[in-house]
C-alpha cells in the first residue's frame, strides 16, 4: 500500500471506529461492581457479577432503593452528586453485609446526564488514606520533578516515580502530535524488556474517540487484560433505552481493540494517566506490567494525582524549553515592526536586509506579494511558480494565516520545488488586495522508527469496509518521511499574525495621517488657486499702465530723450509684454485649477481638424509641414474646449522646436491589443501621441519639460515663450485623470503620449 493509499485508508478507518460508541460498551472490568441509580437513588442497572461481590444476584437489586445496601450516611453522600457537575466523584468506604460475612469497599459515585453510578471495589483497608500519608507518598515524587527545568529530564523523572509508586515493568511518557500520532519520549523499564524510547505510534493506535475520553477521565486501569468484561443487566437504561454512558467510570471496560493490541505487546495489566496541556490531550502517562497486577484505588488517586501535577509543571518546562527562542523571536518582531512604521517604502522595510523577514519565522525563503508584484527574498521557487501558488491559495485558503509542513502533498505542483519550499506559511494582510507575504522551508528527509508496521493496523473485511485491527509485531519498523519540512512552531504562527495585525495597524495609521495632509494640501491649493487668479487678474492692470505710458513717452518724447534712454524706454515696453504672458500663463492654470470639466461625446478628427486651421490661418510657413494621420482617431469622451487646447500647444511645440530642411509631424494612437501597454502598465485602452522630427529633448530634462515657466532655450531662441504651454497641458490632462510622458532623442525628435480616462 502506497502512502497516500496507506493515508487515505487510515482516515477512513479512524472514521469508521470513531462512530463506535467506546464510552457505552454495556460491560465494565470484573474487579469490581457498578450499579446506575436514579434521581431517586433507585437501583435501575447492575453488573452481572453482583452475587460474588454484594451476595445478590442482579434481579434481587433492581427495582430497590440504595438504602437496602448502603447505610443511610452513606445513602446521603451518593445523593450529593445529584447537585454536583456532570464527571464530579465522591469517594468513600463503605461497609456491605454479604450472605456469608461483612466487606469493605471503596465507594465512588458520579453523575451522569441520566444517571447517578455509583461503582465499587473490595479493599482489604477499612480507613482512607490519611492526607499526611498521601503527602507524605507523593512530596518527594513531586520535589524531584521540580528539581529540574530540563523538558527531558523531566520526563524521565516522571517516568521513575510513577514506577516506583506501582512497581509496574514498564512506564512510559507518550506525547502526541497534531496529527494524532504518538511517540515515546520517556521510559522507565525491567531490563529484560525492549525499548520503546524513540518509536512513532500512528494516530490508529489511540483513535480520536479514545483520545476524548482521555480528557474527560484522567485514569484508566486494567489490572488483568485476559478477564472476561461483565455485562450489565438490563443493557440497556430503562429509562433512556439506550447502554448507559460510562465516560468517567473507573470499572467501564476497554475496547476489544485496544485489549487485543496490548496482550499482543505481551501485556496482562495496564494503567494510564492522561497529561493535559491547555485544556488538550498533550500526552499519556502509559505503565505495562506483563502479569496481572491490582492497585488499590488509593494508590491510583495518588497516581491521578501525580499526572495533574506533572500536567501543571509540563507548561512550565514546555515554555522554559522555548522561552529563549521566543524572546528572540519578540525583539526580532518589535525592532521589525518599529522600522516598517518609520519606512518611506514599504516593501524595501520588509526585505531589508532579507535576514530579519527570514528569522522572523526561521524560514529559508520569503516572497512578498503586492497585487502583481512580487519580490523574493532567499530561497524560494521563482516568481512564475509564486504567482501560481498565490492563485491555488486564493481558491483554497480563507484564513488569514495558512501552514503546512507538506505542501507537495496539498498542492502536487509543488513537487518540482520541494527541495526550496516543501514547508509553507501563507501570511494575508488584505482581504481587499492581493497582499501576502509567503514563508518557505526545504524538504527534510526523516527516517521515522515505529513500533511494528503502522499499515496492519488497517484490515480489509469481506464486504470491502476498513476497520482498526490491532498490531502482532512491534518490533522497530523504519520508514523515511519525504515531501515534508521542519513544522512551524505555535510561537512562530503567532510571530506572522503578530506582523499581519502591526502592518494593518501602520498601514491604517499611515491612511489616516494621509487623508489629514490631502485635505490640508487640497485647502492650500484651494487658496493658492484663489492668490494666483487675484494676484494674476489685479496685475495686468499696472503692467498695462506700463506699457502705455512708455509707449507714449517713446511716440511723443523721443526727440528730447538720447539713444540710450530710447533703448530704456523700448526694454520696459518689452518686459511688460514678456510680464503679460507670463501673467496670463498663470491666470490661466489658475484657471484650470478651479475649473469643472464639461464632457461630451467629442469626434477628435473634427477637433484636430479646427486645431489644424487655426495654424495655417496664423502661420505663413505651415503649409510646409507634413502632417501625418495614419488612422482616423476615435471618438472620446472629453471637454472638447480643454482637449483642444491640449492639441494646440503641443502641436504648436512640434513646429516651433523643429530645426529641419523637411518637417514633419505624425498624430495617432496606440492601444493595448495592439501590444502596446508595456508603454504604460494599467493604462486605458487608448494611448494618443503626437510625434516629431524636431530638435529633441535632453534625457535629463524630460521631466522637468513640464514644470511651469520651463525653458530649455533662451527667450530670443525658438520664437520665445512664457515656458508654461506644457504645465497646462499636463493640468488638462490629469483633470481628466490621465497621464502624460514623453520620449525623446536629441536631433532626430520627440514623441509626447497621453491619455484621457
Amino acid at each position: 500500500m502506497s502512502q497516500p493509499e496507506y493515508t487515505t485508508a487510515q482516515a477512513t478507518a479512524l472514521t469508521n471506529y470513531d462512530r463506535k460508541p467506546i464510552h457505552r460498551p454495556g460491560t465494565i472490568q470484573a474487579h469490581g461492581v457498578l450499579l446506575a441509580l436514579s434521581t431517586q437513588l433507585e437501583i435501575l442497572q447492575v453488573s452481572k457479577n453482583s452475587q460474588a461481590y454484594l451476595g445478590k444476584e442482579p434481579e434481587d437489586l433492581l427495582g430497590q432503593p440504595l438504602s437496602d445496601l448502603l447505610d443511610l450516611r452513606q445513602v446521603e453522600i451518593v445523593k450529593q452528586c445529584l447537585v454536583k457537575k456532570i464527571g464530579s466523584a465522591n469517594a468513600f468506604k463503605v461497609l456491605i453485609n454479604t450472605f456469608n460475612n461483612e466487606r469493605y469497599f471503596d465507594a465512588i459515585a458520579h453523575r451522569i446526564e441520566e444517571a447517578v453510578i455509583l461503582e465499587l471495589e473490595p479493599t482489604d483497608s477499612e480507613s482512607e488514606l490519611s492526607f499526611l500519608s498521601f503527602y507524605t507518598l507523593a512530596s518527594e515524587a513531586i520535589a524531584k520533578m521540580q528539581s529540574t527545568s530540563n523538558l527531558g529530564e523531566f520526563l524521565h523523572l516522571v517516568a521513575e516515580e510513577v514506577q516506583k509508586i506501582i512497581g509496574f515493568d514498564r512506564v512510559m511518557v507518550y506525547q502526541f502530535d497534531q496529527s494524532g500520532a504518538g511517540s515515546v519520549v520517556a521510559e522507565v523499564k525491567r531490563e529484560d524488556l525492549s525499548p520503546y524510547l524513540g518509536l512513532h505510534y500512528p494516530a490508529t493506535d489511540i483513535p480520536a474517540q479514545a483520545r476524548e475520553l482521555y480528557t474527560r477521565c484522567f485514569l484508566r486501569f486494567l489490572p488483568d487484560l485476559t478477564v472476561e468484561p461483565i455485562k450489565l443487566v438490563p443493557t440497556e437504561n430503562p429509562r433512556t433505552h439506550q447502554q448507559l454512558d460510562l465516560s468517567y467510570c473507573l470499572l467501564r471496560s476497554f475496547d476489544w481493540c485496544c485489549t487485543e493490541y496490548h496482550q499482543n505487546m505481551g501485556v496482562k495489566a495496564l494503567l494510564v494517566i492522561s497529561l493535559i496541556q491547555e485544556q488538550k490531550l498533550w500526552g499519556l502517562i502509559s505503565c505495562h506490567h506483563q502479569t496481572p497486577k491490582y492497585i488499590s484505588y488509593e494508590v491510583r488517586k495518588m497516581c491521578e494525582f501525580l499526572g495533574q501535577i506533572v500536567s501543571s509543571e509540563l507548561a512550565h518546562k514546555i515554555s522554559y524549553s522555548e522561552w529563549d527562542y521566543k524572546v528572540k523571536l519578540k525583539s526580532l518582531q518589535s525592532e521589525f515592526l518599529e522600522s516598517i512604521s518609520q519606512a518611506d517604502n514599504f516593501i524595501d522595510a520588509l526585505i531589508k536586509p532579507e535576514i530579519r523577514l527570514l528569522d522572523l519565522v526561521s524560514a529559508s525563503g520569503a516572497a512578498v506579494c503586492l497585487d502583481n508584484e512580487i519580490t523574493l527574498v532567499g530561497t524560494t521557487p521563482n516568481i512564475h511558480e509564486v504567482r501560481v501558488l498565490i492563485e491555488w491559495a486564493d481558491t483554497q485558503v480563507s484564513d488569514n494565516l495558512f501552514s503546512t509542513d507538506s505542501l507537495p502533498k496539498l498542492y502536487s505542483e509543488a513537487l518540482i520545488f520541494k527541495d526550496t519550499a516543501s514547508g509553507l506559511l501563507l501570511l494575508r494582510i488584505s482581504k481587499v488586495r492581493r497582499y501576502y507575504i509567503l514563508w518557505f522551508r526545504p524538504e527534510v528527509l526523516q527516517t521515522v522508527h515505529w513500533a511494528g508496521n503502522p499499515q496492519e493496523s488497517i484490515q480489509a473485511q469481506a464486504d470491502g469496509s476498513l476497520t482498526l485491527s490491532p498490531r502482532k509485531s512491534f518490533e522497530q519498523w523504519q520508514e523515511t518521511v519525504r515531501l515534508t519540512s521542519l513544522p512551524w512552531k505555535a510561537c512562530e504562527l503567532d510571530s506572522a499574525i503578530a506582523l499581519r495585525n502591526a502592518i494593518v495597524g501602520i498601514v491604517l495609521s499611515k491612511a489616516d495621517e494621509l487623508a489629514k495632509i490631502n485635505l490640508e494640501l487640497e485647502r492650500s491649493n484651494q487658496e493658492l488657486a484663489s492668490f494666483a487668479y487675484a494676484a494674476s487678474h489685479d496685475l495686468k492692470e499696472p503692467l498695462r499702465g506700463i506699457y502705455n505710458f512708455s509707449t507714449v513717452l517713446l511716440e511723443d518724447y523721443s526727440q528730447v530723450l538720447d539713444d540710450d534712454g530710447i533703448e530704456c524706454l523700448q526694454t520696459v515696453v518689452s518686459l511688460s509684454v514678456r510680464m503679460e504672458t507670463l501673467i496670463n500663463a498663470l491666470l490661466r492654470l489658475s484657471q484650470l485649477g478651479q475649473a469643472q470639466l464639461r464632457l461630451q461625446t467629442t469626434n477628435l478628427n473634427e477637433l484636430l481638424n479646427q486645431v489644424i486651421e487655426v495654424f495655417g490661418a496664423s502661420r505663413q510657413d505651415f503649409g510646409l509641414v507634413d502632417i501625418r494621420i495614419p488612422r482616423p482617431l476615435p471618438t472620446v469622451l472629453c471637454d472638447r474646449v480643454l482637449v483642444n487646447e491640449v492639441f494646440s500647444n503641443l502641436l504648436g511645440n512640434a513646429f516651433k522646436y523643429n530645426d529641419k530642411a523637411e518637417q514633419w509631424v505624425e498624430i495617432g494612437y496606440l492601444s493595448q491589443e495592439a501590444g502596446e501597454d508595456e508603454l504604460l502598465p494599467h493604462a486605458p485602452c487608448l494611448i494618443f501621441y503626437i510625434r516629431d522630427n524636431g530638435i529633441g529633448i535632453p534625457q535629463h530634462h524630460l521631466e522637468t519639460i513640464f514644470r511651469l515657466f520651463k525653458r530649455l532655450h533662451s527667450q530670443e531662441k525658438y520664437g520665445g515663450g512664457a515656458g508654461a504651454g506644457l504645465a497646462i497641458v499636463k493640468k488638462i490632462v490629469e483633470l481628466h485623470n490621465g497621464k502624460i510622458w514623453v520620449k525623446s532623442t536629441v536631433g532626430v525628435g520627440s514623441m509626447f503620449y497621453f491619455t484621457l480616462e
